[in-house]
């Protein structure tokens, strides 16, 4: 496993248009908005079991209906494919739960 450059992260990240990358941080983090508790705690728990069966385990935070995720791969002290892959499998996961909406 190897540190992500510059090129790769901006290349990757066309394909991850929701996620913020902070260069200074080495990560990438996405908010996710769902309908309620319930399903961010089930939303959690497939990225959970997802990130055990990879053995690279997100930063994250979960206030009521939203979901925080960073990806981060600390042997490497930045980005990784590891980190990239599991973006993309956050989206697909995210995909099968109804979004909350962002109206008033």
């Amino acid at each position: 496993m190897r540190k992500l450059d510059s090129d790769e992260i901006g290349l990757a990240l066309r394909a991850l248009p929701q996620w913020t990358h902070d260069a200074q941080m080495g990560a990438i983090t996405r908010n996710f908005l769902l309908v309620d508790f319930m399903q961010a705690f089930a939303f959690m728990t497939q990225i959970a079991i997802a990130a055990e069966k990879h053995n690279h385990h997100p930063e994250w935070s979960n206030v009521y209906n939203r979901v925080r995720v960073t990806w981060t791969t600390h042997d490497v002290n930045g980005l990784s494919t590891n980190d990239i892959d599991m973006a993309r499998l956050c989206d697909l996961a995210f995909s099968g739960y109804a979004a909350a909406s962002t109206r008033p």
